[in-house]
This record gives C-alpha cells, sequence and structure tokens, in this order.
C-alpha cells in the first residue's frame, strides 16, 4: 500500500533518529575495535574510510532503485543487511576481512540513511517545516548514538557493542515498519499500486540511471544546492581535521574539544526547526548561500578567535544554527524541483557529491596545513571557498529568474482562462 499525505506520520521522525544514528554508531565504534586489536593509526584510517567507497559509486544507482522499486522496500533490506553483519565484526580480528566487511556494512548504513531522507521528503512532500523536524530528531540520533556505544564500549567491548547495533537496527526496523510506503512512480501510463517486481539483473547499475541522475543538475535549483553542498562539506571537513590539530595545538583539552562538537550538534538540531519558517521568509536559494557563506567565515575565524573558548563556542553555536537552517531548505528546494518520483534519485546525486566532497577536501586541506601552516591555512580555504561561492550566487539569481518566470506564467484567473 502506497501513501503520500502532507503531514507525515510521527514514525517517520523515530525512523529519522535511529537512522542517523545507526551510522554515527558504527563510525563511532570501528577506530575503538581497530585499537582493541592493536592495529596502526593508518590501518584505522583507512577502516574508517572504507565506509565511504560504495556510497560513492552506488548511491545513484541505489536511488534509482527507491523510485523504481519503493523506498521503504529497499531501505529495509539495507538496514536488514547491516543487523546481519553487526555480530561478525567480534569475530574478525585481521585488517583485510574488517576492511571488506567495513566497506560493505558502511554501504548498508549510508543507503539506510538515504532511504530515510528519501522517505521523508516524499512523504512531507518537499515541505521544509517537517524535513526540519526529521533533521532535529536525527540529530538527536548522532548525539545519543556516540553515547550509548562508548558506554556500551566501556562496560564489555565489542560483542555488546555490536549487540547494541543489531539492537538499534531492530528498532529502525519497526518505525520504517510502521512508516507508509511512498506513492511509487507510474508505470505505463497509471499510477503503480504495487512496486515492480524485483529481478537479478535489476541489483546491476545502469548508465541510463547515471545519465539521468547528472542531468538533474540541468536544473537551477539542483545545480545551487548542490553547490552548497560541496562548500557545506567542505567546512564540516575543516572542522574534522585542520580544527582539531589547531585547537589542540592552541592547548585546548580533548573535553573542550569535545563540547564544541557537541554544541555545533545540538544548535543545528535547534536551527533545523526554524527551516519552515526561513522558507517562508524570504528566497530560499539566497538564504541557503547566506547562511553557507556565514558558515565559512566563522570557521575561516578560528585563527583570529585563537584559544579564547567563550568565542570558539559562540562561532561553533551559530555556525551550527546556520548548517541547521540550512539543510532542511537544501531536501526541500531538491524535493520540489525534482517532482514526487524522482526523490530517490536526487538523494542519491546528493549523496554521491557529498561523499565525494568527504574524500577529496581532507587531503587538500592537509597539504595546505603543511605547506603554510595551521592558522594561515584557515584563512586560505576561507578565500577559496569564498571565490566558488561566487559562481554559485550567479546560479542562485538565474534560478530565482527561472521560478519568478514560471510563477509569473501561470494564469492569474482561471474563470477567464476557461473562458
Amino acid at each position: 500500500m502506497t501513501y503520500a499525505p502532507s503531514h507525515p506520520p510521527p514514525t517517520i521522525y523515530v525512523a529519522g533518529l535511529f537512522a542517523m544514528g545507526y551510522t554515527e554508531f558504527y563510525t563511532f565504534l570501528i577506530p575503538l575495535y581497530g585499537l582493541s586489536l592493536g592495529m596502526k593509526a593508518g590501518e584505522i584510517g583507512m577502516l574508517v574510510g572504507a565506509r565511504s567507497v560504495l556510497a560513492v559509486f552506488l548511491s545513484i544507482h541505489i536511488g534509482t532503485l527507491m523510485d523504481r522499486f519503493g523506498t521503504r522496500r529497499v531501505t529495509l533490506f539495507f538496514v536488514w543487511t547491516a543487523m546481519a553483519l553487526a555480530p561478525v565484526f567480534p569475530l574478525i580480528p585481521w585488517f583485510w576481512p574488517l576492511l571488506a566487511l567495513q566497506i560493505i556494512n558502511g554501504g548498508a548504513l549510508s543507503f539506510a540513511w538515504s532511504g530515510s531522507q528519501t522517505l521523508i521528503a516524499q512523504l512531507a512532500e518537499g515541505e521544509a517545516e517537517y524535513i526540519g523536524r526529521f533533521s532535529f530528531f536525527a540529530r538527536i540520533g548522532s548525539t545519543v548514538a556516540p553515547l550509548l556505544v562508548g558506554i556500551a564500549w566501556d562496560c564489555g567491548g565489542a560483542w555488546p557493542s555490536y549487540m547494541l547495533g543489531f539492537a538499534w537496527g531492530v528498532v529502525l526496523t519497526i518505525a520504517l515498519l510502521r512508516a507508509p510506503e511512498a506513492e511509487i512512480a507510474p508505470r505505463g501510463g497509471a499510477a503503480a499500486a504495487q512496486p515492480a517486481r524485483f529481478r537479478a539483473r535489476d541489483a546491476l547499475p545502469r548508465l541510463p540511471d547515471y545519465v539521468r541522475c547528472f542531468a538533474l543538475m540541468a536544473i537551477p535549483a539542483v545545480a545551487t544546492t548542490m553547490a552548497i553542498i560541496f562548500l557545506r562539506t567542505a567546512t564540516n571537513g575543516v572542522q574534522s581535521s585542520l580544527y582539531v590539530v589547531y585547537l589542540n595545538g592552541m592547548g585546548l583539552t580533548g573535553t573542550s574539544i569535545g563540547v564544541l562538537f557537541a554544541v555545533i550538534e545540538i544548535t543545528s538540531g535547534l536551527g533545523s526547526l526554524f527551516a519552515g519558517r526561513a522558507m517562508r521568509l524570504g528566497d530560499p536559494q539566497r538564504t541557503m548561500l547566506t547562511g553557507t557563506v556565514l558558515s565559512v567565515l566563522l570557521i575561516s575565524a578560528t585563527p583570529f578567535i585563537g584559544a579564547v573558548f567563550t568565542l570558539l563556542l559562540a562561532a561553533q553555536a551559530l555556525r551550527g544554527w546556520l548548517q541547521g537552517v540550512v539543510q532542511p531548505l537544501m531536501f526541500s528546494v531538491q524535493a520540489k524541483a525534482v517532482g514526487r518520483y524522482r526523490q530517490g534519485s536526487v538523494v542519491g546525486l546528493r549523496q554521491t557529491m557529498n561523499r565525494l566532497a568527504a574524500i577529496v577536501i581532507p587531503p587538500a586541506m592537509g597539504a595546505i596545513a603543511d605547506q603554510w601552516g595551521a592558522g594561515a591555512s584557515f584563512v586560505i580555504l576561507g578565500a577559496v571557498l569564498l571565490m566558488l561561492s561566487a559562481p554559485v550566487a550567479l546560479i542562485t539569481r538565474r534560478a530565482a529568474r527561472v521560478e519568478t518566470s514560471a510563477i509569473l506564467s501561470q494564469p492569474q484567473n482561471p474563470q477567464s482562462e476557461a473562458r
């Protein structure tokens, strides 16, 4: 049974909490497990990075499968895959088998999260208010999951930690089963009441699907949001690498840095609740660009703030709130731009661009820091990102003109049109 209400059921918010928490759960756990096995830092880094490999190449393919066979149906498959692999981790103490397991499990977790994002976009019909609520609950999941897995690890190590991951998947399964399936794309000129039958050949990626997905970039609204995603991912990359190195060099303790990371998660969740109002206050694409540029400025100003913890805290709080507002706006603009039956495709494209940026940007930042120093690299990276914002502003203006033209071209008096 398919269903596409304008008011999503509460269970989809529960699914958002556990879907994002599912990813954060394993992301936090794998370094601890690698250290317990005596692995080197390089090996642990490879294990952490391996989770993105399948997402880079297959996110578009999985997104089209969601459009074709039903989002909830495909999402559940990957949730169950991650559940099945959870008890396998403690049984594998060797690097190469663990790397292969991490690649498969990381892909399943990424696709489960993508499916949850797709489902809320479909059920909410692209409304930023509901997507913002979904993002708020997802942030709760990303905050709570590392705390719980840390406790489980301290209490018993790998086995209770990974079995807790299995239980986490059970709750996510229940939430998804209680959420409705979104309407599936029509086939043969009529709306599809049931998803298509899955065949073995459907498991293989198709070049035309990738071509159609990248063709979505021709839509100005999609191009704008994809560019903003790149800039947003860049600031997150700065925080997860260069930011930590710089603050540690300035004498801040691990606890203090952890507080700064927690603050940005909390304020980001609160900011996502404001997304619906921000959508109505002004042009959403200009709002997204403005919020992202301000985020770039705030992270670039870190060397000028120094080690003044209060100012660092304020900058993180404001940046988190801005990013919290921007994220649901991006999802909403994309969802409305591509229509009801391409939601999986645009989420797959978004995940592909996000993962590519996450892989490319950190090494580039490290090279800049090695050449000019950590402090100067903030300024250099900020200047580069601000220059990249200029063409995004031009695309945003074009997208606004297209939207305005579409509104003006609509008939103003239906009765006169009928006559």
